[in-house]
């Protein structure tokens, strides 16, 4: 396990049983960017990801 699923394990047992919009995720993830900037490449790479998972890949 990586470090870094240990954040993510702990946002599934404490919310997953919740139903957010994407709008939602999406203003969540501006307002971490605005108080964390150093991870505004990283943050935006994953929106990007997220936001494309349904294209074709060629």
């Amino acid at each position: 396990m990586y470090f870094t699923d240990r954040g993510l394990e702990e946002l599934a047992e404490r919310r997953g049983e919740e139903q957010v919009t994407l709008a939602w995720l999406a203003e969540r993830l501006k307002e971490f960017v605005d108080e964390h900037p150093e991870f505004e490449v990283p943050v935006e790479r994953v929106a990007t990801w997220l936001a494309r998972l349904d294209d074709d890949e060629d």
